[in-house]
C-alpha cells in the first residue's frame, strides 16, 4: 500500500501501524508527534493505529534552539 509520509510517497505492507512506520524509518520515539490524515495520534495509540492505503502521515520532531 502507498502512504504519504511528510509528503513523500512510500510503500508499506497492509496492516502497517504508526509504530511500524516509525520503526521502518528509524525515527526516535522521544520528542516526536504524529498526525494521521490531519488527526494527532496519541503516543499510546501508535501500536494500534493502522495506517490505511493512501493515508497522509506527518511525523514532526521537536527541535530545541533559538
Amino acid at each position: 500500500m502507498r502512504v504519504h509520509v511528510n509528503g513523500d510517497a512510500r510503500e508499506f505492507p497492509e496492516g502497517t501501524t504508526v509504530a511500524d512506520v516509525l520503526e521502518a524509518l528509524g525515527t526516535a520515539r522521544q520528542g516526536v508527534a504524529v498526525a494521521l490524515d490531519g488527526q494527532v495520534v496519541r503516543r499510546g495509540d501508535w501500536a494500534g493505529a493502522v495506517v490505511p492505503d493512501g493515508a497522509r502521515l506527518e511525523i514532526l520532531t521537536a527541535v530545541q534552539g533559538g
